[in-house]
């Protein structure tokens, strides 16, 4: 994580370096505008520097929220403002070879000067569209049908939540309003499939408390994912789910039990764990063949380690469906789909969006969701 904190914060110097060429230098504003525009800068690129590096640890995680709200924020009205001024540097390129010579000065500070104003707009209204959609996570109704459904399990609902990513942007009343929109859905079971934090868990536990409170008559169940492994305290917040009344799949698999008939959940630890967290699918799905088996995997690719080992079905997250356009172009890079559902070498897997979000809490074309999956017998 270290590394990655110095990498971040690298790219993020270079690019505001770019960024007050394209906004500060090129259009030639007057000396009072350039003060303000660079003042401005360099206080959301420190903003962003403190909350990619981890540096917030002064106070409470609530005196620290609005810090990491407005760096990480930022990074997203800068993503758009590079996109946006890189096509503007390319208009003003074209200026100057068609302009005539004499004029090419005075013609060149004017295109400079429209492209940073309407750019600087146009990246302000889609992240402040993405911050307003992020906040709301709704649910998305689907039904999936198998043949191996036990007669008693038609009809049952399953509500995936994942990708929760509560602590250092997202704090308690994020998790509750979620709790809440679960809960009143009434789903049968409640799948919690990875990412419910991403921050340290002596800072952050108290973000998740309102897990306490889901409701789901044939249980709640929940894998780790790559984030609680990253935060150096899974085992905690492992022990914390377990405080919270959350059956926690660790490797292993559970019988679900209705009207006499039963089903299997099995659950395994993400891609990136290690030691006594590290993935053991065989392990997980020993025995469940003869059953029918929801199997909980954080990361989709997971599939690709389970064929042929009786998954009915994979519940997954992780990929944010991209989280912010245009990342999701990015995502079949590391992962076998981006959302939805889909046949990975054999496994039917379910890949939500997710609830919340990982750095800035923003979405763009990929809204935040809680799908509720209606399990059929064909």
């Amino acid at each position: 994580m270290a590394l990655f904190a110095l990498v971040a914060v690298t790219v993020v110097g270079l690019l505001t370096l770019w960024l007050h060429r394209r906004l500060v230098v090129a259009p030639g504003w007057a000396t009072p505008w350039r003060y303000a525009v660079t003042a401005v800068l360099v206080a959301l690129t420190a903003l962003a520097v403190v909350a990619l590096a981890g540096g917030l640890r002064w106070g409470t995680a609530d005196d620290t929220r609005l810090v990491a709200w407005l760096g990480l924020t930022w990074l997203v009205v800068a993503l758009y403002l590079v996109l946006g001024l890189a096509a503007g540097q390319l208009l003003a390129l074209i200026t100057w070879l068609v302009a005539a010579r004499e004029q090419r000065g005075t013609v060149l500070r004017r295109v400079n000067r429209a492209t940073a104003v309407l750019v600087t707009a146009a990246a302000l209204g889609t992240t402040a569209y993405g911050v307003v959609a992020a906040a709301t996570p709704t649910i998305t109704r689907t039904t999936h049908m198998s043949a191996s459904l036990p007669q008693a399990f038609d009809g049952t609902t399953v509500a995936l939540l994942t990708d929760l990513h509560a602590g250092v942007v997202h704090g308690a009343d994020f998790t509750q309003k979620v709790v809440d929109r679960v809960n009143a859905a009434k789903p049968d079971i409640i799948v919690l499939s990875g990412d419910v934090v991403d921050a340290p868990y002596d800072r952050h536990r108290t973000e998740i408390a309102p897990l306490a409170d889901l409701e789901a008559p044939l249980g709640v169940f929940a894998v780790t994912g790559n984030h609680e492994i990253y935060t150096g305290s899974t085992a905690q917040w492992v022990a914390e789910w377990k405080r919270l009344s959350i059956t926690v799949l660790t490797n292993t698999s559970e019988l679900i039990t209705r009207d006499g008939e039963t089903i299997t959940i099995a659950g395994v630890h993400d891609h990136e764990g290690t030691g006594e967290f590290a993935p053991d699918p065989q392990r997980a799905l020993a025995g469940t063949s003869d059953a029918f088996t929801l199997y909980v995997a954080h990361q989709p690719r997971v599939a690709q380690d389970s064929q042929n080992l009786g998954v009915d079905l994979q519940l997954s997250g992780h990929t944010h469906g991209g989280q912010v356009w245009p990342f999701e172009w990015f995502v079949p890079l590391q992962q076998p789909m981006v959302e939805g559902f889909a046949v990975i070498d054999g496994v039917p897997v379910f890949t939500s969006r997710g609830a919340g979000t990982w750095g800035p809490p923003v979405r763009v074309a990929a809204a935040p969701e809680i799908p509720l999956i209606t399990l059929r017998k064909a």
